[in-house]
């Protein structure tokens, strides 16, 4: 613990069992209030809502609100759903560039007797439209079926699989078509289990399994692609594949496809991008460089509240990037580029940044850098075989010896290690050391210039998604790779995850059957369902007159099941005790 200000937030979690990352104290006295955007803040959005954490019930009180350009404003206020804030949502938007200021009668952080201010950022537009590069065709790269033509996902081939590699699903999200991009859950043999499409141009990415509302549900962003990030939602579905909820970013702006978490709290972490008109004349840009200031925001899922913000521009400068300024001001320049966000057991948050090769320690009530992993002002000095570059995914273990693992791109541009590889790296908070502990890498050798990560499993192995690159693969205890596949094409995949699913569509089983002479082939399937064993066929003269006529063993996605000929089939699924688990339609022979 940094402050007493840590023990008030466990005091406050303990009273009332719901705190989210911006909390306040356990007492009248003693309450300090969190605001976003923060006291002194450069990048807020005309857009922007006036967040209070840390108010018993959410009694704000009296909020004056004034722009130096447009004035007073009025608003409303509007509480959060755990009680323990509010927000003020101006009932127009500020300018572009002016100076608001607030007055409360609340204590918060970083201000004097209730009054901060901070700056309307001048907004650069909106991310354009940059579409990946479609996988080039080859043999075999598309999924087909006959009972789901309307589903074509990129066809998967496992390369190797031991006895000792893990059996849950696998989670991807094909992102370069050929013709389809989607979200896409494979069993641990490589099959397809459910896919959803998605409309091009956009893209889907971070399809994993989390807890909402005590139950496992799916959650995935959805959106555009450009300048290496996104623009889009996140979106959750419970088991039976309905959409439950989405989840939008605040403040005038559109979530990022780089994470999408859910806390214990039952908030939603996402990031998003907001591009703006800065002086970067220091770095030989120009005066007026679009800039992307990295967003990172706690959502209130159930009024879509920001109930936290942390902006890249406001704490990290520019002269920190690796990135070269682009040769137009318009560029943008993406200095920062965040792509992953932990919430850790302290609250504090752990942020990592591609561009400027380093993870955050990023105290929760005030956005402040605790310490830096790697980069240019490394509060760790790094051994040589722990230095990084490009990284994406860093996750904290936290324990009496705590490590990170974190996927170490290195590809780029420029190519800085020789080949992408899963690392963990120990953290010696004494001596302020950080030395290798392990490393995987890939054969074939693979260098990913974007994307990727690797998820602890919990039996101790690793799976690693290898981003920009076909590849996912597992390495157990000892580094030793017991399980490795590939899209059939070049399609990258954001993250890859192993995840224990069970899912139970909503929708039936499908089916098609087709005549061959005196025999009738049937095809069935059923999108997502994990728990069919064996598929029972019902065919008959007519629609309405269908009898069991054989039962057949599962095969994959679709099985194909010969009977002798009949104008009128049906299909049942059935689990491993014979249970009935869904129908499909009657269908005419075709």
């Amino acid at each position: 613990m940094r402050s007493s200000s840590r023990i008030i937030v466990l005091c406050v979690a303990l009273a009332t069992g719901a705190v989210g990352l911006a909390l306040g104290g356990c007492g009248s006295k003693a309450q300090a209030v969190s605001v976003f955007p923060i006291p002194g803040g450069r990048v807020a959005t005309p857009q922007t809502q006036i967040t209070f954490r840390g108010v018993r019930g959410g009694h704000i009180g009296r909020v004056v609100v004034t722009g130096s350009k447009t004035g007073r404003h009025r608003g409303r206020v509007v509480r959060d759903s755990d009680g323990r804030g509010a927000s003020f949502l101006p009932t127009k938007p500020f300018a572009p560039g002016e100076v608001v200021k607030v007055r409360t009668k609340l204590r918060v952080r970083g201000a004097r007797a209730g009054a901060f201010h901070f700056t309307i950022a001048h907004p650069a537009g909106a991310i354009p439209v940059q579409p990946l590069d479609l996988a080039d065709r080859v043999p075999g790269d598309e999924f087909t079926f006959h009972s789901r033509p309307d589903l074509t996902p990129p066809a998967v081939e496992v390369t190797r699989q031991s006895a000792r590699a893990g059996t849950s699903d696998i989670f991807v999200t094909p992102q370069q078509g050929p013709t389809q991009n989607g979200v896409m859950i494979l069993n641990s043999q490589g099959g397809l289990v459910w896919f959803k499409p998605v409309q091009p141009p956009d893209i889907a990415a971070n399809l994993q399994v989390q807890k909402y509302q005590g139950k496992p549900v799916l959650t995935w962003w959805q959106g555009y692609s450009g300048a290496g990030v996104g623009a889009g939602a996140d979106y959750i579905y419970d088991s039976s594949y309905r959409q439950i909820a989405v989840v939008r970013a605040g403040n005038g702006l559109s979530a990022d496809l780089h994470e999408f978490r859910i806390t214990p709290q039952g908030t939603a972490l996402v990031t998003a991008f907001y591009p703006v008109i800065m002086d970067a004349s220091a770095l030989h840009g120009s005066t007026q460089q679009v800039v992307l200031d990295s967003v990172i925001q706690e959502i209130d899922i159930k009024t879509g509240l920001v109930l936290y913000q942390w902006d890249s521009l406001d704490h990290v400068p520019l002269a920190d990037t690796y990135e070269a300024m682009p040769k137009s001001a318009s560029g943008p320049f993406d200095y920062f580029h965040v792509n992953s966000v932990q919430l850790q057991a302290n609250g504090d948050l752990l942020i990592s940044a591609r561009n400027t090769w380093a993870a955050y320690d990023v105290d929760h009530e005030t956005g402040a850098i605790v310490w830096t992993l790697g980069g240019k002002n490394s509060s760790y000095k790094l051994s040589s075989q722990a230095v990084f570059a490009f990284q994406h995914d860093v996750r904290l273990h936290a324990d009496s010896d705590p490590v990170v693992t974190l996927f170490d791109d290195g590809g780029g541009p420029p190519r800085v290690h020789a080949q992408s590889r899963a690392i963990t790296v120990r953290l010696d908070s004494s001596g302020k050391k950080a030395t290798l502990v392990s490393e995987e890498e890939h054969s074939p050798t693979l260098a990913a210039a974007f994307e990727g990560n690797v998820q602890e499993l919990p039996d101790g192995d690793q799976f690693v998604g290898w981003g920009q690159q076909p590849y996912f693969s597992e390495y157990d205890s000892h580094g030793q790779m017991v399980f490795d596949a590939r899209f059939v094409d070049t399609n990258s995949s954001y993250r890859a995850y192993r995840f224990a699913w069970t899912g139970t569509p909503s929708d039936p089983p499908a089916v098609a059957a087709t005549s061959s002479g005196s025999t009738t082939n049937v095809y069935v399937s059923w999108n997502g369902a994990t728990q069919v064993a064996s598929w029972r066929v019902l065919a008959g003269s007519s629609a309405d007159a269908l009898s069991a006529v054989v039962t057949s063993t599962k095969q994959g996605f679709e099985s194909q099941i010969a009977i002798a000929s009949q104008p009128y089939v049906a299909v049942q699924a059935l689990d491993a005790a014979g249970h009935t688990l869904g129908t499909s339609s009657v269908v005419h022979v075709s």
